[in-house]
């Protein structure tokens, strides 16, 4: 093992660095800051700060073995299916730094040599032009079981606005365990908030037709989604963004939850508007989507040809605690095979919206495809029953789903 990190060292590390004590000044915290550091601060998903030379130094033995393992910092995709240009995997020579530097002492270095600043807050980068949050805080309740509720928040606009990026900020990030934003044109669902997606009274809520079933959704670690230059999502003039919540099982009196979604406008025209297009359960070729017991299965889905030339600018897989692997390409009228995106280990604590390096051309005619493998056996660690039980599609977590969401452009 030492052999191979020494290789990896001397292969990928500049050759100025031989012979020289690696410090974390001038070569950990760059690492750190840019990887570690977004989630690894006051207010953000982790559960401890990694920001300073003392955060690090300190918990140095767990960075060494979750970089090594690749548990951290959290990419499941394969990096040799797609390329990305949020990509929080770390090289072989970034691994193997890591390592030499804590063999060596973990020196701290000279501060006037500290070459990188963390990002602290505003993770988009921008300062948001409208903040939309909830009426009231939000109780959530104490009968330690999860749940779904909803909340509309009406934009406002009085006529059609373009935003170049969205950010949800969970209130309280113990129990926000994820959230879905739609958006919802008709104006019916205003009297949700607060509301279980099982309660009666807003029944309406599965036969309202969203404009958009998903611009946007939030996990720990999925930071703001911003469009690349010149492009935009468009929000109709009488918009309302509808966000279903998924809270944890909670058994603590009096626990609230005051989130808000961020939204950042763009100036017009923009004359390529982003798109949203999501391959789910209804594409299942091999139906019906029902997990029995003691089984390991894949389902496949697939959409039709497409009308016309798309431009991917991201995708993002969502799945259940059964999710085993997914894999998603596409199939040109050549038959060419363009890798959209590959999870060999699928982890539901770890989703996210995967960004394509360059807007991903897929031609006229082309097939998009995915694969999903669910492991409902007692030897998935995940599988909420023992014995296991058939699963079916539902929002919980003890259902199931098959979602890939793209976003996408018109050229």
């Amino acid at each position: 093992m030492k052999k191979l990190y020494f290789i990896a060292f001397c292969t990928i590390v500049p050759l100025s660095l031989w012979g020289q004590r690696i410090n974390f000044n001038e070569h950990i915290a760059p690492i750190i800051h840019q990887h570690c550091t977004p989630c690894h601060q006051p207010g953000e998903a982790a559960p401890f700060n990694l920001i300073t030379y003392q955060d690090v130094a300190k918990r140095s033995n767990f960075i060494q073995k979750v970089t090594e393992t690749r548990y951290m910092p959290p990419w499941r995709a394969d990096p040799n299916f797609g390329q990305f240009k949020n990509v929080r995997r770390l090289t072989v020579g970034q691994i193997a730094m890591i390592r030499v530097w804590i063999s060596q002492g973990m020196p701290e270095g000279e501060p006037e040599k500290l070459v990188s600043k963390p990002k602290i807050g505003k993770q988009s980068g921008m300062s948001a032009d409208k903040v939309l949050a909830w009426q009231q805080a939000f109780t959530v309740p104490a009968n330690n079981r999860e749940g779904y509720y909803l909340f509309s928040l009406p934009c406002n606009f009085d006529e059609d606005t373009y935003i170049k990026g969205i950010e949800f900020v969970p209130g309280n990030k113990k129990l926000v365990h994820h959230a879905r934003i739609s958006v919802d044109t008709t104006q019916l669902l205003r009297a949700t908030n607060g509301k279980s997606i099982d309660d009666t009274s807003i029944a309406r809520y599965g036969t309202v037709k969203m404009k958009e079933e998903f611009i946007a959704g939030w996990v720990p670690g999925n930071n703001a989604v911003v469009y690349p230059n010149g492009m935009a999502k468009m929000l109709p003039k009488g918009s309302d963004l509808l966000v279903n919540v998924h809270y944890a099982p909670n058994n603590l009196p009096n626990q609230q939850d005051s989130s808000v979604v961020k939204l950042y406008i763009a100036q017009k025209p923009i004359t390529n508007p982003v798109q949203t297009f999501i391959l789910h359960e209804e594409h299942i070729s091999n139906q019906p989507f029902e997990i029995l017991p003691d089984t390991v299965v894949t389902f496949y889905a697939k959409t039709q040809e497409l009308p016309y030339s798309i431009s991917l600018l991201s995708v993002q897989p969502h799945m259940h605690v059964l999710g085993k692997s997914l894999r998603c390409y596409a199939i040109t009228p050549g038959g060419d095979m363009i890798p959209l995106i590959k999870i060999p280990q699928w982890d539901f604590n770890w989703q996210m919206t995967y960004e394509y390096a360059q807007p991903l051309t897929i031609p006229m005619g082309s097939i998009l495809y995915a694969e999903a493998t669910y492991d409902n056996t007692a030897q998935n660690p995940e599988n909420y029953f023992n014995p296991p039980k058939k699963i079916t599609y539902g929002w919980s977590t003890t259902q199931e789903m098959m979602n890939v969401i793209f976003q996408y452009v018109v050229p």
